[in-house]
């Protein structure tokens, strides 16, 4: 049994990698033009917008199982047709396929969205990601789609480096007061992508923190983890700055948190919580 990870190289992507080697899987991680730190998994080169790459690679190690992590902003190339050019991959080889979508699938409108939402996008990310939700839906219904939302880790993800570059004055910009998330830590979110993918659940499922926060709050959060001075974060509202975007979208994670044995944290939890900690699991997963 072989599982591949689009996008191992990543943040989340290589997350996965380290989780699924220690778990004893037989792990295949893909990258673009660098590999990362991939120990202990085979290493492969590929882009998904290159059709005939992802036959050839797909044909070549025939993976029971894949997870999809990656993205490219924008790019509707890569972020919409080579997800679904993976689905369709998965299909044919009758792999489970567990395909990581966002929150940016949302306008903001309606505030709560449970796995039921139907996408609203108002940006271009967010539509290439609810197309490729919706086509992998159609085509793949055994297959899982998790929306989740800002994934934060204990220093390295895109978020945490924003702010200590806000705080130091490297970048310019502001955090916004006015555009609100629900944090997921990277190391609970792997391991719930992990749980998903070696089970029976499939359609839509949302795997986000329980605390509502705004940037400018996750900031402050971050930048008392790291020893920085609060002060120093600076604020802004993101209605006044004509950056385009959803406000407040937070993804309702209750139903499946409850059928899932991994714990997710809430980010006040995880960002007050000692560097590095990583909870048990907890009772056995009961059935969505």
């Amino acid at each position: 049994m072989t599982l591949l990870i689009i996008g191992g190289s990543g943040f989340l992507g290589g997350e996965l990698v380290r989780r699924a080697v220690a778990a004893g899987h037989a792990v295949t991680a893909t990258y673009g033009t660098h590999p990362g730190s991939l120990a202990g998994a085979d290493r492969l080169p590929l882009d998904i917008r290159r059709p005939e790459q992802l036959a050839s690679a797909m044909d070549r190690l025939r993976p029971t199982t894949v997870i999809n992590t990656a993205s490219r902003a924008a790019d509707w190339a890569t972020t919409a047709e080579g997800a679904i050019r993976v689905a369709v991959a998965a299909r044919r080889l009758d792999a489970r396929l567990v395909h990581v979508s966002s929150d940016a699938v949302f306008s903001g409108g309606r505030v709560h969205y449970d796995e039921s939402a139907l996408p609203d996008p108002v940006t271009p990310y967010g539509a290439a990601k609810a197309a490729a939700e919706t086509a992998i839906r159609v085509l793949v219904p055994e297959a899982v789609v998790v929306r989740t939302s800002l994934i934060i880790g204990d220093g390295g993800s895109p978020h945490e480096r924003l702010v200590r570059e806000l705080a130091a004055g490297r970048r310019d910009g502001a955090l916004f007061t006015d555009d609100v998330r629900c944090p997921v830590h990277v190391a609970d979110l792997a391991r719930a992508l992990l749980e998903l993918a070696f089970s029976e659940h499939s359609g839509v499922r949302h795997v986000a923190g329980p605390d509502a926060l705004s940037r400018y709050e996750l900031g402050l959060l971050i930048a008392r983890r790291d020893g920085l001075d609060p002060a120093t974060v600076p604020a802004g509202r993101r209605a006044d700055s004509g950056v385009p975007g959803a406000l407040d979208v937070r993804l309702d994670s209750r139903r499946t948190r409850s059928a899932l044995r991994t714990q997710v944290r809430g980010a006040r939890a995880f960002l007050t919580a000692t560097p590095g900690s990583d909870p048990e699991l907890l009772e056995p997963p009961r059935e969505l």
